[in-house]
């Protein structure tokens, strides 16, 4: 197992300059909700955690995205911050903080910086470059998300591949360009054929992160549930799962259940024993 424990404090700007192009080394993102996963995950030498809507989802309960706002996402952004992990954390902006006008946008942005995040991520393309440019004049960085956007699910139609033909494949490299040029420091491409996401990545001089969009971005962001096994639901064609712990929780709990229950926990080593005087003294009292 590889960790960087002794690593610098990752910030925007070394992000911003990862171009694999320019033979910088692929970043490496992933999500995380609480305060003990954020401490392994930054552990593990990731660059940047991202406290995703996905929480809804693979926490929370719920079918998608839509169903936490900011005050949800700044409780957990604050978790994650109080691991005081090395990598940029970044939160994404939930469906509705910045949809309606720019000083909403920017208003909801800070109160996730003031939990605790360095950098916000929100979706859609040319038509969120207004909030994108009243929260980078405001100092805050952010993220892009084009491409399959969970927050639009109802539109979509539901969570399906986009920019399969060359049409819109040219609409996706325009938002590319526009957040870019917007003041997007990183651009995560989600759900959209390999070619497609090659394009976009070389259109613009910000790295692309990508998920389910093929080995040419400038970096991957895979959900850490789906990663560890943790999520009960059949995942993605592009998480690659490298643990079962589901399973092994499972069996951890069986295991403690059936000890309770033969009374084989707990036994000497789990029991705090008390003194010949105080049991001669408890005796006395029978």
């Amino acid at each position: 197992m590889t960790t960087r424990p002794d690593r610098p404090k990752v910030a925007v700007p070394a992000i911003a300059a990862r171009k694999r192009r320019d033979g910088a080394e692929p970043v490496v993102m992933i999500t995380a909700y609480d305060t003990p996963f954020a401490r392994i995950v930054d552990d593990a030498g990731v660059d940047v955690i991202l406290v995703g809507d996905s929480v809804a989802d693979n926490v929370l309960g719920f079918p998608d995205t839509l169903q936490v706002g900011v005050a949800e996402m700044a409780h957990h952004v604050a978790a994650v911050a109080r691991a005081h992990p090395r990598a940029l954390v970044v939160a994404d902006m939930p469906w509705m903080s910045y949809h309606v006008a720019p000083d909403d946008a920017l208003r909801n942005a800070a109160t996730l910086v003031r939990a605790g995040a360095e950098a916000v991520k929100l979706e859609g393309g040319r038509r969120r470059v207004p909030a994108v440019q009243a929260i980078v004049d405001a100092e805050i960085p952010v993220v892009g998300h084009i491409g399959l956007t969970p927050q639009s699910v109802r539109a979509l139609g539901g969570l399906r591949v986009q920019a399969r033909d060359p049409e819109a494949a040219a609409e996706l490299v325009l938002d590319a360009k526009a957040l870019a040029a917007a003041g997007c420091f990183a651009i995560v491409l989600e759900g959209v054929p390999d070619a497609v996401a090659a394009v976009a990545t070389e259109a613009v001089n910000v790295p692309t992160i990508g998920i389910g969009a093929g080995a040419g971005c400038d970096g991957q962001v895979l959900v850490l549930h789906d990663v560890l096994g943790l999520s009960d639901r059949e995942p993605p064609k592009f998480v690659r799962r490298y643990a079962d712990l589901a399973a092994d929780a499972r069996e951890a709990v069986a295991r403690y259940a059936s000890d309770v229950r033969s009374g084989a926990f707990p036994a000497d080593p789990e029991t705090y024993h008390a003194s010949p005087s105080l049991r001669e003294a408890l005796a006395g009292r029978g």
